[in-house]
């Protein structure tokens, strides 16, 4: 568990460590990066760097924390890998069935295994489901996901490294926007935001805009239209 820097959640929590790249989004990942810091750090959980682990340990983790925190589960993976057993996304899962007074945000890439262990799950309404959808070529992760049980639907544009033109937000309850960070960050143009925060919109779907990216980030900041965007899903509708 940790504090976190994004700015759409509080904190993170990685029961599972270490990822693979499957599409474009993963070419500069921020995990893989920060993995092989913390493994040159000696941190014990990254020995292996980013090789996928699954970490009993951590499951004990959020019966601990005191309140109500937002979580980002698997910053540094992706719970629905194919090499992480059935058995131990159930396990995250009774964990996130037991803690309901926690919102716990989980994102996926593999958004057709995630459909396809959508019945073994039990989804309760403090568990929010979202997608990478970086460019027009996965947008079938979107389909997957509405499919799916989860309360709260949502999807996550970063890296936004293309247009989105025929996004579907219907089922849709959230949508975060941002550009790449890091050395060698592919432009995100401003027509692709401004296109998907109108589809938001005319779809009454909450809108976050993380930020725009680029080699300073901080520097290129989060306004768009003069604002921050800080939307979040509407609640009273679970």
């Amino acid at each position: 568990m940790a504090e976190s820097s994004i700015e759409w959640t509080e904190m993170t929590w990685n029961p599972t460590t270490g990822c693979n790249k499957v599409t474009a989004g993963c070419k500069f990942c921020y995990a893989e990066i920060m993995a092989r810091r913390l493994q040159a750090m000696g941190v014990p959980k990254y020995e292996h760097g980013f090789q996928l682990a699954v970490h009993e340990g951590a499951l004990a983790i959020p019966y601990s924390w005191r309140g109500s925190k937002m979580v980002f589960v698997n910053s540094m993976s992706d719970l629905f890998h194919r090499d992480v057993p059935l058995s131990f996304i159930q396990k995250v899962f009774k964990v996130m069935n037991d803690n309901q007074q926690h919102t716990f945000q989980l994102l996926t890439k593999r958004a057709d295994l995630l459909l396809q262990y959508n019945d073994m799950l039990t989804w309760t309404p403090n568990i929010w489901m979202g997608v990478s959808v970086e460019d027009e070529r996965v947008t079938d992760r979107i389909d997957y996901l509405i499919q799916t049980d989860a309360y709260i639907k949502f999807l996550s544009c970063e890296p936004l490294i293309g247009p989105l033109p025929d996004l579907n937000l219907t089922g849709i309850d959230w949508v975060i926007v941002g550009g790449e960070s890091g050395r060698k960050p592919r432009p995100m143009r401003e027509e692709w935001v401004e296109e998907i925060h109108q589809k938001c919109i005319e779809a009454d779907v909450a809108f976050f805009f993380k930020q725009w990216g680029g080699v300073n980030k901080k520097k290129s900041g989060r306004m768009l239209h003069g604002r921050t965007y800080d939307e979040m899903p509407n609640l009273s509708l679970v």
